[in-house]
């Protein structure tokens, strides 16, 4: 039985542990959780059918509005699952709008370790290798860029998030924070049926410029 201590318990019946109500002092909130096989099965299905990319703007249930129509039948448990998580981004951050993001990535276009200039993005990789970070304590001040990023890190500094793992990172924008030194895990070295993952990104609705009339924006890989 789940505690009835957390607001937002409700809307993770996967998670085993009650969520914590706030982000706290630190950089980044991981969450830790296992993906159940229906959400696997709903995984499987818009990886195999659905849209390459899905971006949308609003509230949640105005993006599940927008979005729904382009989802395969049989993965409408994930876009309900990305919803949740944009209502968690809502309580973390403050704001009734967000900007979400459901992507297939098969690149090294974020393989560099970088800073994200917001004030909170929140990560879930629903398939495939998941985003890679640095703590803290493993970032010396007089190594730093304008940015916050070293300029070299040890690979054993190096930590990965597990599939299905909620994080919400701090950014530069975020008052008394460099940022969340983060990158995408290299793929490129890969089989080719290894690289792709799917990547859910929520954070503030004004990000990375998103203008009006991208809003919803749907694309399908052309093979």
């Amino acid at each position: 039985m789940l505690s009835t201590s957390c607001p937002t318990r409700s809307l993770f019946p996967l998670i085993s542990a009650p969520l914590p109500q706030t982000i706290g002092k630190g950089p980044l909130l991981r969450i830790r959780r296992p993906l159940s096989s229906p959400l696997q099965q709903a995984i499987a299905a818009h990886m195999a059918y659905g849209p390459s990319l899905l971006l949308a703007r609003g509230r949640p249930q105005h993006i599940g509005t927008l979005l729904q129509p382009h989802m395969p039948p049989d993965a409408v448990l994930l876009l309900k699952d990305a919803l949740a998580l944009a209502r968690l981004y809502q309580v973390h951050s403050g704001l009734s709008e967000v900007r979400f993001r459901l992507e297939h990535v098969s690149t090294d276009s974020c393989r560099k370790f970088h800073t994200d200039h917001v004030k909170l993005r929140l990560l879930c990789t629903y398939h495939g290798l998941a985003t890679e970070w640095v703590p803290p304590e493993f970032l010396q001040a007089d190594t730093l860029n304008e940015r916050g990023v070293p300029a070299t890190i040890p690979a054993d500094c190096i930590h990965r998030l597990d599939t299905g793992d909620i994080a919400l990172l701090k950014g530069r924008a975020n008052a008394g924070h460099t940022g969340v030194v983060h990158r995408s895990p290299p793929v490129s070295h890969l089989p080719k049926n290894q690289r792709t993952r799917l990547l859910l990104t929520i954070d503030e609705p004004t990000a990375c410029g998103m203008s009006d009339d991208q809003n919803p924006t749907v694309r399908h890989t052309v093979c």
